[in-house]
């Protein structure tokens, strides 16, 4: 995880989902005028924002932030940047808690070969899209190939315990 994120999560957890939220967007607000709408930073800080909306269930705003932080991503650094994986998760995660596999499944697909190709298929920010992923594969019925997913992402952690 990004120190900027293991921030955000220490401020959540010490004044809360609303008041995180709201100090989160005059920062990301700053990175826009300090660095111009395109810098990957924007991207990041705009991530983080998304994720905190989605950690409050808040879909409908966290959307279009992970799909900006996405455009700016893929300008800046090109397509498969590994920075880009958090964001197709996030874009995944969404789509599958709201029942569109169909849009989310592309998605953890392309998470998962950016990372493999960055960081090798033993890394474990592979096995954290493997959960989601395992968890889009159960839910449209296709279990065993759930369980193999579920089965390698515990290899994966097991790995760093």
């Amino acid at each position: 995880m990004m120190a900027s994120a293991r921030k955000l999560f220490r401020r959540i957890a010490f004044i809360g989902y609303p008041l995180a939220s709201v100090a989160s967007m005059p920062a990301a607000r700053r990175r826009v005028k300090a660095l111009g709408p395109e810098h990957p930073n924007v991207a990041m800080s705009l991530n983080n924002l998304a994720l905190l909306y989605q950690a409050q269930g808040k879909y409908a705003a966290a959307e279009p932030l992970y799909q900006r932080s996405l455009a700016i991503a893929e300008k800046a650094l090109g397509p498969e940047h590994p920075s880009l994986a958090p964001t197709l998760k996030g874009l995944a995660d969404i789509d599958r808690s709201q029942g569109n596999y169909t849009d989310a499944e592309p998605l953890y697909q392309r998470s998962l070969a950016i990372l493999e190709r960055a960081f090798g298929s033993e890394h474990p920010n592979v096995a954290k899209v493997m959960d989601g992923y395992a968890a889009l594969l159960r839910e449209t019925g296709r279990d065993d190939a759930a369980a193999e997913m579920e089965d390698r992402a515990k290899a994966i952690r097991a790995k760093y315990e």
